[in-house]
């Protein structure tokens, strides 16, 4: 009997884990790091041990503390979710040899289907389809590069050991290859401790389709159909639906056999997904599929199948890491109704998906309906969200007896989802699922590329907009908020000299508001708007109307009246900063900072912007030294965070006068990573 289980993991898969225990009756162990000593997984567990620092070879990845902390607590069992050691059959022996249970397969079928290219090698000899590429032992340079030449570009690079969408590379032509490479490798390394990697040909137009399965010691197989796992950016999966759209009867047996066939050639127990991937037209018809990888533990997107079948994923890992069958035959698992989730990130979708990192100032999800809408987070209001760990914050799952109900469902959910003081995609998911390919089910992989423009567009700050910024603030000065410029001096609370609320003297009373919406990487949108008194007016890109507001709860929620319309949203002022805003339409998100009309600039200096760190990160690799000359484009410097490379490249042609940070040294968010002098011209 298992009593007690340890669970390898933080964040959002440790709670969800952690439910299903207590349901059972198992009481639960966390692991925490520095970082995390605060985190919700680590409240929410019967016991939580402290196992390190904040990266994650301190304390996640540290495989004697993790054995360590099971022995001390007395658990039987370590449930690795996903990511960190889930696939590490190292981790799995380590805990064999200490007599405590792995909630995964045995470590010889992770180290064979762990390696893509051994599972690569094994699909072919039993007969399922695999892309044509390149998996062989030669690794050196010379070698990779002649294989990528035999299968023809474009070719993608995929880190053997890799996983969750980590250590890939899409290379179009023949001279990016060694760049790419080196990239992939050093990508590999770091996070899976080997850097070597295979080549396979790149399908532009291609869906992303794998099935769920599961095995017990007991010689039974089944699979528990399949997922699109087409809608990605950077290779990692963001929406996950179930069944996949647009697969025909047929279509869908051969996929979900050739999974159990796959499945029925190791010696496997508990979870796995076999992932395929399927050639595609422009309307969205699946063609021929093939062998991709598998993965040997419990996926990120488990939900949707769970909302499909109803059942609980974790408890079949757990029954069967007890040595129980399977609870049910093939012939006694159906699906009903349609399943979606998104994968709600921590990120910057306006500057290509750079982390986000800060504390949540506040939190709003959506409540959850059982069976209907669910919600697996692993984040609280006022927690600091770090660049040690991924970008997600929250998974949102919406079922519905047909897929255009689950997307307004999913739609509706999302409007009650709020991550103040840290960047989320949130409206990215909504207009997302608001493009008429996805609406249609016209997916492949490179769906985001091909309306990237429409994807990033910036909502114009309009009337309504701003009219709830007005009231937002003013709501804020009512509740006694400081620091709102032109607000009251919190020092001279008393002092009727101290608040800027525009009286004149043998003048109407007036204010003026200036807001400039805060947009990284774009160029800034201001506008002023005008309160005037007695009447009451707002003047507002060259509207003027009666204004009028009502502060609808402690939320944040407002009803605005301006003339004739009526707008209804909710403002969020900054509980460290009142000077910057959320406000939220049901046309989508703003982030406004009220301006001082008074107030001199600050921090401005001539710099070059490209010199400056785009993101909090580690510094992973440093490629010059003063005084190197250098060229347009010459990368200088790489940095990490959240699972993300990012190269910092010359923006023109140079010299490096001084360098301020060094490998392994972290960096915050717009730091000057080196000094720079343009090349000298030539007369």
């Amino acid at each position: 009997m298992i009593s007690k289980i340890l669970i390898a993991n933080r964040g959002e898969i440790a709670c969800r884990i952690m439910q299903t225990c207590r349901r059972m009756g198992i009481r639960s162990v966390a692991v925490f790091s520095e970082a995390d000593q605060h985190a919700m997984h680590v409240a929410m567990a019967d016991e939580a041990v402290h196992i390190g620092g904040p990266l994650p070879a301190e304390s996640y990845l540290n495989i004697d503390a993790l054995i360590r902390a099971a022995v001390a607590t007395g658990a039987q069992a370590i449930h690795p979710g996903y990511g960190f050691l889930s696939e590490n059959s190292s981790f799995a022996q380590a805990c064999a040899s200490k007599g405590i249970v792995f909630v995964g397969p045995p470590a010889k079928a992770i180290d064979l289907m762990g390696s893509k290219s051994a599972a690569k090698l094994l699909m072919d000899k039993i007969g399922v389809p695999t892309v044509p590429g390149y998996n062989g032992e030669d690794q050196s340079l010379e070698r990779l590069k002649t294989e990528a030449q035999r299968v023809g570009f474009p070719i993608m690079i995929k880190a053997v050991a890799g996983g969750g969408g980590r250590g890939i590379r899409i290379v179009e032509q023949a001279d990016g290859f060694e760049a790419a490479l080196l990239s992939c490798q050093r990508e590999a390394k770091a996070g899976f401790a080997d850097d070597r990697v295979l080549i396979e040909r790149y399908l532009p137009m291609a869906r992303h389709i794998e099935v769920q399965v599961f095995a017990d010691g007991h010689g039974n197989a089944v699979h528990l159909f399949e997922r699109d796992c087409s809608t990605q950016r950077r290779h990692q999966k963001l929406i996950e639906e179930s069944p996949a759209p647009g697969l025909s009867k047929d279509q869908r047996e051969a996929i979900c056999s050739a999974a159990v066939k796959a499945v029925g050639a190791i010696d496997y127990r508990g979870a796995g997904t076999v992932e395929f991937i399927a050639q595609t037209d422009v309307e969205g018809r699946v063609g021929e599929f093939y062998f991709m990888e598998m993965n040997t533990r419990l996926q990120v997107e488990h939900p949707v199948t769970e909302m499909v079948t109803g059942l609980d994923l974790v408890e079949w890992q757990i029954r069967v890491a007890r040595g129980e069958p399977l609870p049910l035959a093939q012939s006694e698992i159906s699906t009903r109704g349609h399943a979606i989730e998104v994968r709600i990130c921590a990120e910057d979708a306006t500057r290509d998906f750079l982390p986000a990192t800060g504390r949540i100032s506040y939190l709003r999800l959506p409540v959850p309906v059982p069976g209907h809408v669910r919600v697996d987070t692993g984040v609280q209001q006022g927690d600091e969200v770090t660049l040690f760990y991924d970008s997600m914050l929250t998974k949102l799952i919406c079922w519905a007896p047909d897929r255009n109900a689950a997307i307004a469902r999913l739609q509706m959910s999302l409007q009650h989802c709020v991550f103040s003081g840290v960047g989320s995609n949130v409206g990215l998911h909504r207009r997302i699922l608001a493009l008429d390919d996805f609406s249609q089910g016209r997916l492949f992989t490179g769906l985001m590329a091909k309306h990237w423009q429409t994807l990033q567009a910036r909502a114009a700050v309009d009337v309504s907009v701003l009219c709830l910024a007005v009231a937002g603030v003013l709501g804020a000065e009512q509740e006694g908020h400081s620091g709102v410029p032109g607000g009251v001096s919190p020092h001279r609370a008393a002092d009727p000299w101290a608040l800027h609320d525009g009286w004149r003297l043998f003048k109407p009373t007036s204010r003026s508001f200036d807001f400039l919406l805060c947009t990284k990487g774009a160029d800034s949108e201001r506008a002023i708007v005008e309160l005037h008194h007695l009447p009451t007016v707002l003047k507002v890109l060259d509207q003027e109307q009666a204004f009028r507001w009502v502060r609808l709860d402690q939320e944040g929620s407002l009803l605005v009246h301006f003339g004739g319309t009526t707008i209804k949203g909710q403002v969020r002022v900054d509980q460290d900063n009142a000077a910057l805003l959320h406000v939220r339409t049901s046309a989508g998100e703003y982030d406004l900072q009220l301006m001082d009309l008074y107030g001199a600039g600050e921090g401005l200096d001539d710099a070059d912007a490209s010199l400056r760190a785009p993101m909090p990160g580690l510094v992973l690799a440093v490629m010059c030294k003063p005084g190197d000359a250098v060229k347009k484009g010459a990368p200088l410097m790489v940095l990490s965070a959240m699972k993300l490379e990012q190269t910092i490249a010359a923006p023109r042609d140079g010299v490096i006068e001084e360098i301020f940070f060094s490998a392994q040294e972290q960096v915050t968010e717009g730091a000057m990573l080196l000094k720079f002098l343009d090349a000298p011209s030539v007369h």
